[in-house]
């Protein structure tokens, strides 16, 4: 264990210092300190050190004493960076938890934690920051000497810096240029974080007298004729709103953007570029005014008086009943008692308009924290969180690992999500379980929030662990969305399927076009078609690293593999039996789009899934036209089902539900009903209701029958007595093992071997080895290994402890030879 007490040394006393490298090294590593330095070392800050041959690294300071290391001579270390902590006493013991639970390396855990920045070593890369535009005679001569061979050659590693000035002491003059944002470290610079920006338009001051007014509109009406209906337009909508954006004026006065371009240069308008909510702008007023409903007002009591009794709370709230409004109130409690807020979030990309609905109320108090910011800001928030600058912090599940002085409350929004989930690489974490570790190291509070809670949450909120309240009305009265589900079948029988869609899927989206309503369409796979395959001999193209078919991809025309990036060119010809007769089996987010172009060609069309949102402002872009009304129909991947919130969507279609009800998953049923639900409650959420059309092979299954009921508990209740049968969570606690090696046979006597081993500790408990779902990627041959314990009888540390020392005796052996061994504790 670490040791993290203070202690005040004299000067010449021989200390030493045990650090964390970022690197997955079993244990922590001792240096000598240098006389000069006594004064300087402290826990949580960053030592310069030498490991290995010659390579530096930045190191974390995690304990110091006066005990030599007994098997090997301690190397001095070679710099202190910081002048204060930049890791806190709180932080360690967070990351020696998550290295516990989670059975990897501390080293594993501050490579996750830190920001690039803060982890300088010898391959580190640096570069020049190309916003940087100050005088260089602040800069002294190495620094302006490292400058100015950036100007040669735009990326340096740390080593190639140490040769350039001819000594090893260089990571305290890259922070001073990093501190002067001169450099940028680790990393490509990625695009700064902007607000969502509007432009807003009000009428020049002038033209409030109406004599100058009518004046106007005379010779407007006689020269400029739609300039006047633009003038006209803008004075009917001011009598009902304040501020009235520019798009707004354009479809109410059905004048172009030249007339209003013109009526600026006029000095007629007077245009404002502001930052807004990037969703529902238009009632930015409402969120900074609102009240809550009775029902809201009763959850929010409900919440507070079971946080006097217990530290987790469910908040099970249907899609669209207003969980955020109560969040908000939380917040502002917790930040009037002086403590820190941290509000996660699982997709930070499509719930941008959480950042500002906050900032209406905390301003500057409130931080980002996302890997959209370069690490400059990563590291600028850092520093602002360590000094308690920010009250509130928004982000992914990557800000559990801030350095928190003081934290009160963790919402984890959408607590269901496995975008929670980390599975590469190690610590293999699950963000929302780590929340509630870290909220109690602080004695604060967790409020869990879903509409389709994960089993695991509710039943620890049934059996009391958690508290639970629960929100069974849409905000504003808002009807839940009517749900039809359309048999694939009986259409294809009938004859009146066109491509992939039904006729009522067809008939809802001709009807919301016509009523310029907007349409989501969901289908869970992407690209243009998953298999191609020779209708003669039934040839599949198969990736050259991983045992999966190539999905097509028609914008590139090429064949992918999902699992590795590998491409190749679609073949004309069968490059095994010769044939021409190739064809494309199955069909994913590009297909719909293309299929749906042709059938509906004047329907504005966009498609959001990871090949289209891969660009830095490309996600960025469709949400702004979605809400600007620039996209009819929407076509989309998961994604369309986190976050998106948008007035005029009123009809969902889910154009085939069974390649999620068929999964082969203990969790399948469970995902599959969280899916539905969520991407269900998309539509409809501003006052009218929606209207969500199902297709299915499959009508009469059980979760669709409850999804149609908005039945959660039956779906819970149904699928508890299964798992309580084959022993799955939450009734028992589940680790994977997988051994990867490159050679098949190897792997299966690896895995064979290493399975042995535990049988002798855990006899019935292991299970295995068998290939997973997909059994070799990136070249490595999978062998996965399952171990079950139940919850009670039964130390789940111990048995960790056990798993770890069998694994490292099995690397001891020679069979282990080229094998790496992954433990996955709670894979989802």
């Amino acid at each position: 264990m670490l040791e993290f007490a203070e202690a005040h040394y004299t000067d010449r006393e021989t200390l030493f210092v045990e650090v964390i490298l970022p690197l997955a090294i079993a244990k922590n590593y001792t240096y000598r300190v240098p006389y000069e330095m006594n004064n300087t070392v402290e826990v949580g800050k960053r030592a310069v050190v030498q490991f290995g041959k010659s390579k530096l690294y930045t190191a974390i300071i995690a304990s110091i004493g006066k005990l030599a290391p007994e098997k090997y001579q301690a190397k001095y270390i070679i710099e202190i960076l910081d002048d204060r902590p930049v890791v806190t006493a709180e932080q360690l013991r967070f990351w020696q938890w998550m290295s516990e639970y989670y059975m990897c390396t501390l080293g594993e855990v501050m490579n996750a934690a830190l920001p690039s920045a803060l982890k300088l070593a010898s391959e580190t890369k640096i570069m020049l920051n190309k916003e940087y535009d100050a005088d260089r005679t602040d800069l002294n001569d190495k620094e302006f000497l490292i400058v100015d061979a950036l100007d040669i050659q735009p990326e340096l590693t740390v080593s190639d810096i140490v040769k350039l000035l001819g000594q090893k002491t260089v990571m305290p003059i890259l922070k001073s240029l990093f501190e002067k944002n001169v450099i940028h470290i680790s990393e490509e610079v990625s695009e700064r974080y902007k607000p969502r920006t509007r432009s807003f338009i009000t009428l020049n001051p002038i033209y409030q007298n109406q004599d100058n007014l009518r004046e106007l509109f005379g010779i407007l009406e006689k020269r400029a004729p739609k300039q006047a209906d633009a003038v006209l337009a803008y004075i009917k909508l001011s009598r009902h709103q304040k501020s009235i954006s520019k798009n707004e004026l354009i479809e109410e006065s059905g004048a172009g953007a030249a007339s209003i371009k013109s009526l600026e240069e006029k000095e007629v308008f007077v245009i404002e570029e502001k930052n807004v909510s990037r969703l529902f702008f238009e009632e930015e007023e409402l969120y900074s005014n609102f009240e809550l409903s009775e029902q809201q007002s009763a959850a929010l009591v409900n919440v507070k008086e079971q946080f006097k009794q217990m530290d987790v709370v469910l908040l099970h709230g249907v899609t669209s009943s207003g969980k955020t409004q109560i969040y908000i109130r939380l917040i502002e409690e917790m930040i009037n008692s002086g403590r820190q807020v941290l509000y996660l979030l699982p997709e930070i990309a499509l719930t941008t308009h959480i950042i500002e609905r906050l900032r209406v109320y905390f301003g500057a108090s409130i931080g980002i924290y996302h890997s959209r910011f370069n690490d400059n800001e990563r590291v600028e928030v850092w520093q602002k969180v360590i000094s308690n600058e920010y009250k509130v912090l928004l982000g992914a599940r990557s800000a559990v690992f801030l350095p928190f002085n003081d934290l009160g409350l963790i919402i984890v929004d959408e607590e269901h999500e496995t975008s929670y989930k980390q599975f590469d690489p190690a610590p293999r974490y699950n963000a929302r379980d780590a929340a509630i570790f870290l909220a109690n190291m602080h004695k604060g509070k967790v409020l869990l929030g879903s509409a389709t809670p994960s089993f695991e949450s509710y039943y620890n909120a049934r059996i009391k662990k958690y508290g639970l309240t629960e929100l069974s009305e849409r905000y504003g009265g808002v009807k839940l969305p009517e749900i039809e589900v359309v048999s694939i079948a009986e259409e294809t029988k009938r004859k009146t399927m066109q491509s992939h869609f039904t006729s009522v899927l067809m008939g809802d989206i001709n009807k919301a076009l016509e009523n310029k309503e907007q349409v989501i369409l969901f289908q869970n796979r992407r690209g243009y078609a998953p298999l191609l395959m020779c209708k003669i001999c039934a040839y599949t193209p198969k990736c050259i690293n991983c045992d999966v078919s190539l999905t097509y991809h028609k914008s590139s025309g090429k064949l992918h593999c999902h699992y590795c990036g590998y491409k190749e060119d679609a073949p004309q010809i069968c490059p095994a039996c010769g044939s021409t007769h190739l064809e494309y089996k199955g069909f994913g987010t590009e297909k719909v789009e293309d299929e749906l172009a042709m059938i509906l060609p004047d329907a504005r069309m966009a498609r959001m899934d990871l090949d289209t949102t891969r660009s830095r402002n490309s996600l960025q872009t469709i949400l702004n036209n979605l809400e600007e009304k620039k996209i009819d129909i929407l076509v989309g991947t998961q994604m369309v089902a986190k976050g998106l919130d948008f007035s005029d969507v009123t009809v969902i279609g889910i154009i085939n539900a069974d390649s999620l009800l068929k999964f082969p998953d203990y969790r399948a049923n469970e995902r599959s009903y969280q899916m539905l639900a969520q991407v269900s409650g998309r539509a409809g959420r501003r006052g009218k209701q929606g209207k969500v059309v199902i297709q299915t092979y499959d009508p009469a299954h059980r979760v669709i029958k409850q999804v149609i009921e908005n039945d959660y508990k039956d779906l819970y209740f149904t699928e508890m007595e299964e798992r309580k049968s084959f022993k799955y969570p939450p009734f028992y606690r589940i680790i994977n093992l997988d051994i990867k090696h490159k050679d098949p046979e190897i792997v299966h006597n690896q895995s064979i071997y290493l399975a042995n081993e535990l049988r002798k500790q855990f006899d019935d408990r292991v299970i295995g080895p068998e290939f997973p779902l997909i059994g070799r990627i990136r070249n490595y041959y999978i062998k996965t290994i399952m171990l079950k314990f139940e919850k009670d009888g039964i130390s789940i540390n111990k048995v960790k402890i056990i798993i770890r020392d069998i694994i490292t005796q099995f690397q001891t052996t020679k069979l282990s030879k080229g094998s790496i061994v992954q433990p996955d504790v709670d894979p989802y």
